[in-house]
């Protein structure tokens, strides 16, 4: 029992690092360059390690390194905290939490990222044991602590002049943003998503999260809604009448055995 166990853990686990390979791949230099901003933005190296293993949370992170740095306060950090992560309470209604023993649906929910939603969206992870969704979660946080503390212990040897570190986050939502559209090719849904994009940049300019995530998610509720409604003159399908069964083959009559009298 103990080694069918050991066996299943490490099958566990090697299915966990071929899930997380492509997104490790993006991950890792990610986290390079958020550790050498936050060596460059005043603060020590380890603070990089402390931020990613204690936040975890990407796009926070960075928008933290400049609140951080200019010493905003409390109350203005936690609402700009908030409003960028309180689309994971969203992530949650999908992400198969309840495959997970309890014990670990702690953990499981803190590490619920954008990456990690991403590798189990679309119904791939409904046959994965509760062991490979942690390894999945534990490797990609390990992915992006290593990055950032090996980024800002290298953040001195390299210029402080630096440009485009930043855009590595919207380069990884572009890489999730590819492979979902392998995975299910739902072209309205991008299309809907530049599209409250392009509303919220004419009307607000200043505030594009805060207008295009609720235009975008109102336009997901619209279109779900026009999918489930019938279109005009057209009869809802009727539930089939169940075809009549076809008559049972009679029982086969039971041999009756005559015994045959001799004449005398």
């Amino acid at each position: 029992m103990r080694v069918m166990r050991e066996t299943e853990g490490s099958r566990d686990f090697a299915a966990a690092v071929r899930d997380t390979a492509s997104v490790g791949l993006s991950l890792f230099p990610l986290g390079i360059s958020f550790g050498v901003l936050v060596v460059h933005s005043g603060l020590d190296w380890w603070w990089a390690t402390v931020f990613t293993g204690v936040i975890y949370a990407g796009s926070l992170e960075f928008l933290l390194l400049g609140l951080v740095a200019s010493a905003a306060p409390l109350g203005q950090i936690a609402m700009t905290a908030l409003l960028v992560n309180i689309r994971h309470i969203f992530y949650g209604l999908s992400f198969p939490l309840r495959q997970v023993r309890p014990l670990g649906r702690v953990y499981a929910t803190f590490a619920l990222t954008d990456e990690a939603y991403a590798l189990t969206a679309g119904g791939r992870a409904r046959s994965w044991s509760g062991a490979r969704i942690l390894w999945m979660q534990v490797l990609c946080q390990a992915y992006w602590v290593g990055g950032a503390t090996a980024g800002a212990l290298a953040g001195a040897l390299i210029p402080l002049d630096l440009h485009g570190l930043d855009f590595a986050l919207t380069a990884l939502f572009v890489v999730l943003t590819i492979d979902a559209w392998r995975a299910q090719r739902d072209l309205p849904a991008p299309l809907l998503a530049a599209a409250s994009f392009a509303v919220a940049a004419l009307l607000a300019p200043g505030q594009l999260l805060l207008v295009a995530m609720p235009l975008y998610a109102a336009s997901l509720l619209v279109r779900y809604a026009l999918r489930r409604r019938p279109a005009p003159g057209i009869p809802a399908p009727e539930t089939p009448a169940p075809e009549p069964s076809a008559p049972a083959a009679p029982a086969p009559a039971t041999p009756v055995l005559t015994a045959t009298v001799p004449e005398r």
